[in-house]
């Protein structure tokens, strides 16, 4: 039997992906059987510690960046070839779900495991990634450390976002003990593509009975932080023509975000997540109010229209009631076209396992967002229950997560036997 055979003959356990997705669910598992890891907290060291223990059973040499990002290395016939590299991330929103990032990492272990079983050796070396901080529930924005290894953020960037709290993830990357020595950029670690297997955290492909979601592009997104200041008074004596409330300026944002993204429909999407009121007392007019804004869409031409609405918006929302304001862009980047021999390599993939599957486009922002700038790659999207996620009660069905990490397996092969002529071509 050829070395080609042998490959397409190759199968993963799903039971023991789906053995190990249930394991790494008891870190920082919440009463609705969802997980709480934000990122660099105790919990997202021991959900690393796991991985590594994991990886490590299998052989695998383990590479930790000044970001925190996680290699963990099965080694191929040609040491010189760039790895081909599956991954995803381990850290969670406050109330997410149990596949969310962590199927991506985990159906990578897999396919290292499952190519261990059948004692294949592949051409280029394999890789897990994992990715430090893609949700920016904790520290903003997301995709941080992936940012810094595209080189679209530098080093120090990466290092002085903080939380709420004021820790940086500088500071919690020592405290954690995932402070590594190595340079945090492609250019110390280059690969030859990238893949990563998500839940579609959308209803499509439930909705339409698929298996897999062929990813061809991701939106484009942008995100904002906004602070009101107008002025703290009592909310009895103070006459309503003569206040400068801040939070009726955030409510009239609110509604203008909202109809940005209804007017631009049915692709556009905009939100408002995230609000901070000071001083928070029932018997005062605030003074200042933090809020967040997320706009996406697949158009850059139309996202950019959607940041014109919304400076313009908020100026006249702001002047009318007398407030002052502080506006940033704190973080963007143009809808991502994936690599078209990446997605031929899923889309075989498909086909060689019998999935019913469409082409799809991806809502969320991913880690493969950024490495799609410097590396070929595509994403794999499995369905989601109801298309729920960020959300404790996140599910996906088995069978979902075989087919998932099946047409992973073939891809990533599809890549790793590569000759080096053939990639050159």
């Amino acid at each position: 039997m050829t070395a080609a055979s042998t490959a397409r003959n190759l199968n993963i356990n799903g039971d023991r992906l789906w053995d190990s997705l249930m394991e790494m669910a008891k870190i920082g598992k919440t009463a609705k059987d969802g997980v709480c890891r934000l990122a660099l907290t105790d919990l997202d060291r021991e959900s690393r510690d796991l991985f590594i223990k994991w990886c490590k059973d299998e052989g695998c040499s383990i590479r930790i960046d000044k970001m925190g990002n996680i290699f963990a290395r099965r080694e191929g016939k040609n040491p010189d070839l760039p790895p081909i590299v599956a991954g995803s991330h381990l850290d969670s929103q406050p109330t997410g779900g149990k596949y969310d990032g962590v199927y991506g990492v985990l159906s990578g272990l897999e396919v290292i495991r499952t190519l261990n079983d059948a004692k294949y050796e592949t051409e280029a070396p394999v890789e897990v990634a994992c990715w430090t901080n893609e949700e920016g529930s904790r520290f903003a924005p997301a995709m941080v450390a992936s940012g810094v290894f595209a080189k679209v953020f530098d080093l120090d960037y990466g290092h002085s976002r903080a939380d709420v709290d004021g820790k940086t993830m500088g500071e919690e990357l020592k405290r954690i003990g995932y402070m590594g020595e190595d340079d945090a950029t492609i250019d110390a670690h280059p690969m030859g593509a990238y893949f990563e297997a998500h839940i579609e955290q959308g209803p499509i492909l439930e909705d339409e009975g698929m298996d897999i979601g062929i990813v061809t592009d991701a939106q484009g997104q942008r995100w904002y932080e906004i602070t009101l200041t107008g002025v703290e008074a009592h909310a009895g004596p103070t006459p309503m023509t003569s206040r400068k409330d801040a939070l009726l300026g955030a409510a009239r944002i609110i509604e203008l975000v909202n109809k940005i993204g209804l007017d631009r429909g049915p692709l556009a999407c905009a939100t408002v997540g995230m609000m901070q009121i000071h001083p928070n007392s029932r018997n005062v007019i605030p003074g200042r109010v933090f809020l967040t804004v997320d706009f996406r869409h697949p158009d850059d031409a139309v996202l950019a229209d959607m940041d014109a609405a919304l400076r313009a918006g908020v100026e006249n929302i702001k002047n009318g009631i007398g407030l002052e304001c502080a506006f940033e862009q704190i973080f963007y980047y143009a809808p991502v076209p994936f690599d078209t021999s990446c997605v031929d390599a899923v889309r075989k993939g498909a086909e060689r396992g019998g999935y019913k599957a469409r082409e799809i486009v991806s809502g969320a922002g991913h880690d493969a967002c950024y490495l799609a700038k410097v590396t070929p790659t595509a994403m794999i999207f499995i369905p989601c229950v109801d298309g729920i996620s960020h959300n404790e009660i996140e599910e996906v069905h088995k069978h979902w997560s075989d087919a998932g990490g099946q047409v992973l397996l073939d891809a990533v092969l599809a890549k790793a036997d590569e000759k080096p002529a053939e990639t050159a071509a």
